[in-house]
């Protein structure tokens, strides 16, 4: 079964394959007990490996063990989910949050709990997957709009506006890592939902999983726009990228928080995120809160590998962010260009269709990454 399906993939370099490292997640990782510089990590502040982190984490083992046991809703929930619910909405200046076990059940479930028949959903054309996926299992109509183009999203809404109205973007996006234009979509919304009928509403839901730890001195997108939270705004992120643990949470209204807990199937029937895990992202909370030096070193290492890249002549499209993508026009292109770097130590896989229309190489910079590394990255990419 597939076996045709799976030949097909091949014939055309679309099949994908597991790679497992033998080391922890860091700058440089271990393929066949052989070192590569890590360029394919989310892990932007290199949290996942903190003496801090880890120590918080055994403290909880400890106390409470591994497995959660049950569903938030049938106690499987301790004092520490609740604190770092408490930590998520004042970090994010909000009246509520709720945390979850990943962003994909985040997404694929708070969106279709927010989003009925009387809705409509306006979403990017660039969004995660797991945004793409939740707005499937939605009852709602769904209008799609030319990437980060906000003339578009408004004529779509002038035109298909409907009781309930919901805005949906990352912002930043994963595989381009360019910014979504938040303030020129929170003047949208605030425009609109002074103009809306009583009846109607209109809600910005921003997923900010490569936002939350590195934009905004750490907070997200919308302290980096230095914009507020207002009532209609929903943010979702995660705690598995610059937060280096794992899970993911949503914030706003206590009204839509409370909404959430009680109409998310991701939440409601999913066990809970065992405590230690919840102890680390709190962890990483207190050292992203007191060592702001990760956060510069992060930026300091984007800036010296995207002019490092761009000197070398290749095209690395809107990027504003960690995310650099380098364009390499083909899918075949792309497998050379990632095969010669891998013959090089560094690690930075092909990424192509579909997860992109275009092929191309992504890598992420964190700040582990030293000079050397970068400087490493860029002469094998010259030679490339």
């Amino acid at each position: 079964m597939f076996r045709a399906e799976l030949e097909i993939l091949r014939e055309h370099n679309l099949l994908r394959e597991l790679r497992d490292r033998e080391s922890r997640q860091g700058p440089v990782i271990l393929f066949h007990n052989k070192p590569y510089v890590n360029f394919a990590s989310n892990d932007y502040l290199s949290l996942s490996s903190h003496p801090y982190l880890i120590e918080r984490t055994k403290q909880a083992l400890d106390s409470f063990g591994f497995g959660a046991g049950a569903s938030r809703l049938l106690g499987g929930g301790t004092l520490l989910h609740r604190e770092l619910e408490i930590k998520v909405a004042s970090f994010k200046e909000t009246e509520s949050a709720l945390v979850f076990n990943s962003g994909y059940a985040a997404n694929t479930g708070l969106i279709p709990a927010l989003a009925g028949e009387d809705t409509a959903i306006f979403s990017d054309e660039l969004n995660h997957a797991s945004i793409v996926d939740g707005c499937r299992l939605s009852k709602a109509a769904v209008f799609v709009f030319r990437h980060r183009d906000i003339s578009h999203l408004e004529e779509l809404i002038k035109k298909n506006a409907a009781q309930k109205n919901i805005i949906i973007t990352d912002t930043v996006f994963s595989m381009d890592g360019d910014l979504a234009p938040l303030r020129d979509l929170h003047d949208l919304c605030r425009g609109y939902t002074r103009g809306l009928p009583s009846h109607n509403s209109l809600l910005l839901y921003l997923d900010e999983a490569h936002s939350t730890g590195v934009l905004g001195n750490g907070k997200g997108a919308l302290d980096h726009f230095s914009l507020k939270p207002e009532p209609w705004v929903i943010q979702m992120g995660t705690f598995s990228k610059a937060f280096g643990s794992f899970g993911a949470f949503a914030a706003g209204t206590k009204d839509i928080i409370q909404w959430a807990e009680n109409t998310v199937r991701s939440f409601i029937y999913a066990t809970a995120l065992p405590s230690c895990v919840v102890a680390a992202s709190l962890a990483s909370f207190d050292i992203i809160a007191n060592d702001s030096s990760l956060l510069k070193k992060l930026w300091t290492n984007r800036e010296k590998t995207v002019r490092g890249i761009q000197d070398c002549g290749y095209d690395t499209g809107q990027s504003e962010s960690p995310i650099i993508p380098i364009m390499t026009e083909t899918v075949e292109n792309t497998l050379r260009v990632s095969g010669r770097l891998f013959e090089k130590g560094i690690y930075a896989p092909a990424i192509r269709p579909p997860t992109v229309r275009e092929p191309r190489i992504r890598v992420t910079v964190t700040a582990a990454h030293t000079d050397e590394h970068i400087e490493r990255l860029i002469e094998a990419l010259k030679e490339a």
